[in-house]
């Protein structure tokens, strides 16, 4: 199907990377409690939008220069472990009452999750290494082939997140109105994200 060797493989593969607890979802959820249905939404265009980045770039032979140059790939393993240690320890020591720690506009919440994305190893290698086992090379079509793929990613993973977006949504009205625990789920929060980050460092 369009070049691709196995197309329901392929969704299922994609559709078990997104439930994978990691940094994407933790950036969804954050951002949907402290940002609403609009937070929470720029959130997913994010999401979507670093898939599509990491997708194109592999096709444009991102995979080929990582593999020449090592070093490239341990640098962006510790600008992404950096970049979450920062965000978690910024809602780790956010105070009580003193608001959200991440400012709350659409826009603010779409560049965060797009850097958190476009840091990811999680989604970096899944695109360098497990990706291009998809494409059949006899009956590959070219742009049509990357263009069905990059497609699927896009629909799926807008419902996906969506999805986790609207149930934290409605959950964190019910969160707020206790704020000892929101105050504490922020902090796990936080701890979580640097958790992320000590991991890329100390994952080979």
């Amino acid at each position: 199907m369009f070049g691709i060797s196995d197309y329901g493989a392929f969704s299922a593969a994609f559709v078990l990377l997104l439930f994978l607890p990691g940094p994407g979802n933790l950036a969804l959820i954050s951002s949907a409690s402290k940002g609403g249905l609009s937070g929470g939404l720029a959130s997913v265009l994010g999401l979507l939008v670093g898939d599509q980045v990491l997708l194109w770039l592999t096709v444009a032979g991102l995979a080929a220069v990582l593999t020449a140059l090592p070093p490239v790939f341990l640098a962006l393993q510790w600008a992404g472990a950096a970049y979450l240690t920062w965000l978690g320890f910024k809602m780790f020591t956010a105070q009580p009452g003193e608001g959200p720690s991440i400012q709350i506009t659409p826009g603010h919440y779409f560049r965060e999750t797009l850097f958190i994305t476009l840091l990811n190893p999680k989604a970096i290698m899944f695109y360098l290494a497990f990706f291009p086992q998809f494409i059949d090379p006899v009956n590959h079509q070219g742009w049509i082939t990357f263009a069905a793929m990059a497609l699927t990613i896009v629909v799926l993973g807008f419902i996906y997140c969506f999805g986790v977006v609207l149930v934290t949504h409605f959950m964190a009205e019910r969160i707020r109105a206790h704020p000892k625990l929101s105050s504490f789920l922020q902090k796990m929060a936080g701890v979580c994200l640097i958790g992320f980050g000590l991991k890329m460092v100390f994952t080979k």
